[in-house]
């Protein structure tokens, strides 16, 4: 289910993270009062073919989000990168369709562990991530060697579905939102008449 291109004992942490990340924020959801997303984020994320359904945030201290590294993942799954100018590091954020076992935890790396239901924490090949399982798809939070365990477990506790302001700042307006459509650029440095192309029917040295 996980896809390879991406590639976790801590069990204090375990229930605040299973409170946290087993559960949507209240409020921030971008959502209808029925739990559809918003045309808004429709809009917005089919533009990228990204599935609105699999579009979070997060937040994490010292880590900002890089708005050019927001786009698809895998089919139709979301991925985004947050950065630490301070420590240098990078944090992953993956959404896609599925679930996790445990032989999909541990394929390839070094240890996997089931924090808690539906909660895990794995680590190898230089990264480490938790992985949060929900009803359809999985909420992945990667980080590098240099990012501590505490900031991934706040990265994951702190992952929602967007709300109205942050799906602005987050995904680009889908070309229906008003934006000019972008036509054929005129070129000054060509000719009145043809295209022109260079001439075949010229003598040596023309």
């Amino acid at each position: 289910m996980i896809p390879t291109v991406r590639s976790l004992p801590l069990l204090l942490l375990a229930p605040l993270l299973l409170t946290a990340c087993g559960s949507e924020r209240s409020g921030q959801g971008e959502t209808r009062d029925d739990g559809a997303p918003t045309a808004e984020l429709v809009a917005r994320a089919g533009a990228l073919g990204i599935a609105p359904e699999l579009v979070y945030v997060t937040g994490a201290p010292g880590f900002t989000l890089a708005r050019q590294s927001v786009g698809v993942y895998g089919g139709d799954g979301f991925s985004a990168t947050y950065v630490s100018r301070q420590e240098g590091g990078q944090l992953r954020l993956y959404v896609d369709r599925g679930t996790m076992s445990a032989a999909e935890c541990a394929a390839g790396q070094q240890m996997c562990e089931l924090v808690e239901e539906g909660v895990w924490y794995r680590s190898g090949r230089g990264t480490h991530e938790y992985a949060v399982v929900k009803e359809d798809h999985v909420v992945r939070l990667e980080g590098d060697a240099d990012v501590s365990r505490d900031v991934l477990h706040e990265a994951a506790r702190e992952a929602h579905r967007p709300s109205g302001e942050e799906v602005t700042e987050l995904l680009p307006p889908a070309p229906d939102d008003g934006a000019a459509p972008t036509g054929p650029v005129e070129r000054g440095d060509l000719p009145p008449d043809g295209d022109g192309a260079p001439r075949n029917d010229v003598d040596a040295g023309g």
